[in-house]
């Protein structure tokens, strides 16, 4: 019993002190880090100003004991390397983690001694390789280590024992300034197994990447999927690697490679062949994307296609590996299972060769390519030389193509059918120097390209458009277009004419020049504007639509005529003018239409430069329908709103200029300009406008619809939405009227009316006074100027007048006027005229009291309060609500 207690005693202590040493060995691998983290940090520091010439940066270390267990694991994150000069803004290498692996001992050495690494591994990275115009590399930021070279000894603080390595989500960048030469690998997947220990080692890799290539402006591959299996014999003493077990993807085309590459201290030397393992004709589609090759399990071949190469040579400062590289095929074709029809007799000889190890004995032979679909043969051969320093390029090409038959043999990205006959049979041999400087005596052009019933319809269209004829001529100096006729909706164009410049335009991204003439019977604008069917952005994923820009290549002249031009539901008739289109700006000149029963005359210019769209015309209007055009033109609606009110016709000269809306409509807040206009037999219709329909109901002697404006001159003026009309003088019988102000594209205006109203509108009242007055005084009053106000809006106008003062006024001056004659015609006479004879008449002295009262200002005259009444009446009978 003592014996068992002592046993289950003993137990308990050895598992107490077996808990205890795990938890020390856990608070040891959590505490430990921390505690080496300075020296970590420090070390980490040492070595990168030691070693490296470039300005490093990272934010912070981690070692973990956990990571890769019972190895120490050191992270640093958020490094950046960047050049100094001559390479200041560029950076090398960045990447937001590094992470290496070591044993835990490594952690325990002196500061001098190397850390020896097990592995490594770097995440979300980018390395930038790139050479300057001088051919210097931003790569050389190695710092000399003179006392190294001279005791031939290193003391690197990291000694290399690698069992493994990984790059994920990598992106590598090679640019060549001097050459205009960029490769670009995203998406890279690198790993790597073998035991760096070794001098001789067998490396067991994975890779997988994208791949873009351009050079000279040319993009030559995009994003093309290239993945690599192999098992690598490495001589780490010899720095020679050999291809083992092998195998890689170009897109979908399987390669295998043999051979190796060694490094020595000042080249590199290649001996590689490589082939697809098969020769099955599905290799050749196997090239192209999956998402344009489709599926290769769903394709009948028949036939061979073999792609084979060597690389062998040395490459150095002065020379490149010489290399033969061959596409063939015989007698081949293929199907796709869904698809109803196959191309056949596809034979291809192609070869890319450099035998002398320099690259400007580069140069690219297409000794054969042929194809038929149906009935349809094609051909081509030609050869590309001199690539690298002046391309020269002949190529033949002959033969017939059914544009419908492109969508029956081969599933092309094409959301609408095409239809049509292509018929080619041309040559050309050019060099990229003749195109460079326009010596267009050295580019040979021969042959004619011909489309017939060509038919395409797509989104990107409003209506399906149809070419019925195409013929192009090639010639040295140009290419001809003889015919071109082409139809969509109810629209017909035909063009002739000269393209100039072709090539630079092609292959150098130069101005593309040309001279056409169009014609046309009918030209329906609507027929060329694609509706917009795009459905209303979401929160999460907003479109935007992509404005319509006059492309900056072109420089471009057309001389044009149309019988017909439809736009907006305005009929143009007789339309011709010579358009020039340059500089992402199109200038109308000299246009000239029938339209609105009279002519239009048109010179002018729209912009798409820069972020903002301008225009600027010169409208001159000959005997043009006022209401017509005034009353259907947005912009002249603005301008001139009365105008649809006014019956007849006017000459008239516009200039405008503004900014223009995404839909290349005017942006009335923008325009300015000035307008000068005569009208010719006009009448007006009041019954259109609120604000002459008011004028008329508040002036009892003016009927709007009577105003005499034949030949009337206006001018007015814009600017911010404003328009400004200068007065301009009218007459009604025997009125003199005079009419100016402004009014805003927003509806509201201010203008002020004044009237020349002669007395014999002002009533009885005002006739006897003046009747009163001698003759000589009475001609000096003929009329009574009186202003008026027009203000408000169109649709809700107000009016206002100064009459019952300017009346009052002149009541005023009449009745002061026959005071005056009374004074000067002495108080005797006067007395005597109203009563002469000695007897008393209680009437005749009433009267002399007045006038006595008159003359001399008193206030108890009665004669005031008439005449304030007479006022009221003529007021009321100038100003009085007219009876229907």
């Amino acid at each position: 019993m003592n014996k068992e207690i002592k046993k289950n005693s003993l137990v308990k202590r050895v598992l107490k002190w077996l808990v205890a040493v795990f938890l020390i060995l856990i608070i040891a691998l959590v505490a430990i880090p921390f505690l080496f983290k300075d020296k970590i940090v420090e070390m980490v520091s040492t070595t990168i100003n030691e070693n490296i010439n470039a300005t490093v940066t990272f934010k912070d270390t981690e070692l973990s004991f956990f990571k890769n267990f019972p190895l120490a694991s050191l992270t640093v994150k958020d490094v950046v390397v960047a050049n100094k000069a001559p390479f200041i803004g560029d950076t090398l290498f960045s990447t937001k983690e590094v992470s290496v692996s070591m044993s835990i001992t490594e952690l325990f050495k002196d500061k001098e001694e190397a850390l020896e690494l097990k592995s490594f591994s770097s995440k979300n990275g980018q390395i930038n390789i790139i050479f300057n115009t001088e051919s210097i590399g931003n790569y050389d930021i190695a710092l000399k280590n003179e006392t190294a070279e001279e005791t031939g000894s290193e003391s690197d603080s990291f000694s290399l024992n690698i069992q493994d390595y990984e790059f994920e989500n990598m992106s590598f960048m090679y640019l060549d300034r001097s050459s205009n030469m960029k490769m670009k690998l995203d998406s890279i997947y690198h790993y790597g197994k073998g035991n760096f220990a070794e001098e001789i080692l067998d490396l067991d890799t994975k890779t997988t990447a994208k791949l873009s290539f351009d050079y000279e402006n040319t993009n030559y591959f995009n994003n093309v999927a290239i993945s690599l299996n192999a098992v690598l014999g490495i001589d780490l003493k010899n720095s020679k690697y050999t291809f083992k077990e092998n195998t890689g993807y170009i897109n979908q085309l399987p390669l295998e490679f043999n051979g190796f590459i060694q490094m020595l201290d000042e080249t590199q030397v290649y001996d590689i062949t490589f082939k697809t393992p098969t020769s099955d004709f599905k290799n050749l589609l196997a090239l192209l994307p999956k998402q344009y090759s489709g599926d290769l399990n769903a394709i009948k071949t028949a036939g061979n296609f073999d792609l084979n190469g060597v690389v062998k040579g040395v490459l150095s400062e002065t020379t490149i590996p010489a290399f033969d590289i061959s596409f063939a095929s015989k007698d081949a074709m293929f199907k796709y299972n869904d698809l109803p029809k196959s191309v056949q007799k596809i034979n291809i000889d192609t070869r890319v060769i450099n035998k002398t190890g320099n690259i400007k004995d580069t140069y690219i032979n297409l000794n054969k390519l042929t194809f038929k679909i149906d009935t349809d043969v094609f051909a081509a051969n030609g050869n590309i030389k001199d690539i690298t320093t002046n391309p020269k390029i002949n190529l033949t090409a002959k033969g017939t193509i059914n544009l419908a038959n492109i969508g029956k043999v081969y599933p092309a990205p094409i959301e609408q059918e095409l239809a049509g006959i292509l018929n080619a049979d041309i040559t050309t041999n050019f060099d990229m120097n003749s195109v460079d400087k326009g010596n267009y005596e050295n580019i040979k052009n021969a042959g004619q390209v011909k489309v017939n019933d060509f038919k395409y319809d797509g989104k990107d269209v409003a209506k399906p458009f149809y070419i019925n004829k195409t013929a192009i001529t090639f010639n040295t100096n140009s290419i001809k277009l003889n015919e071109f006729d082409a139809k969509t909706g109810d629209s017909d164009i035909s063009i002739t004419g000269n393209l100039d410049n072709f090539y630079g335009f092609i292959f150098k991204d130069q101005t593309l020049k040309g001279n056409f003439s169009l014609n046309s019977n009918t030209f329906k604008v609507s027929d060329f504007l694609a509706t917009d069917t795009s459905t209303t952005a979401t929160v999460d994923k907003k479109e935007e639509t992509e404005k319509i820009k006059i492309p900056a290549f072109l420089d471009c002249k057309f001389n044009a005529t149309a019988t017909t031009v439809v736009y907006d539901n305005i009929n143009l008739k007789n339309v011709s003018g010579t358009i020039y289109i340059k500089d992402e700006t199109v200038n109308l000149e000299n246009l000239k239409t029938e339209v609105f029963g009279g002519n239009i005359g048109f010179t002018g210019n729209v912009s798409t430069k820069g972020d903002t769209y301008s225009f600027s015309m010169d409208l001159n209007l000959k005997e043009l329908n006022i209401a017509d055009s005034f009353g259907t033109l947005d912009m002249l609606k603005a301008i001139a709103p009365i105008a649809k009110t006014i019956d007849g016709k006017m000459n008239s000269t516009i200039n405008v200029s503004g900014n223009l809306s995404d839909d290349f409509t005017p942006n009335l807040k923008t325009i300015s300009g000035d307008l000068f206009g005569k009208l010719l037999n006009p009448t007006l219709n009041s019954s259109n406008s609120k604000a002459l329909s008011l004028l008329s109901e508040k002036v009892s002697f003016l009927n709007t619809d009577k105003l005499n404006l034949d030949g009337i001159n206006a001018y007015l003026s814009f600017e911010n939405g404003t328009v400004t009309v200068k007065p301009i003088p009218l007459k009604y019988q025997d009125i003199g009227i005079e009419i100016g102000g402004k009014h805003g594209f927003d509806n509201t205006m201010n203008y002020d009316i004044k009237f020349d109203v002669p007395v014999k509108y002002l009533g009885t009242e005002v006739t006897n006074l003046i009747a009163k007055l001698s003759s000589k005084d009475a001609e000096k009053i003929t009329s009574i100027p009186v202003n008026a106000s027009l203000n408000g809006s169109f649709s809700s106008p107000s009016f206002t007048t100064n009459i019952k003062d300017a009346t009052a006024n002149l009541v005023k001056n009449l009745v002061e006027q026959q005071k005056q004659n009374l004074i000067n015609s002495g108080k005797d006479k006067l007395l005597n005229l109203v009563g002469g004879d000695t007897k008393k008449d209680s009437t005749s002295t009433s009267t002399k009291d007045k006038l006595i009262n008159i003359i001399t200002g008193d206030k108890k005259d009665t004669t005031k309060t008439n005449n304030e009444d007479k006022v009221k009446n003529v007021i009321n009978g100038l100003f009085k609500k007219k009876n229907n």
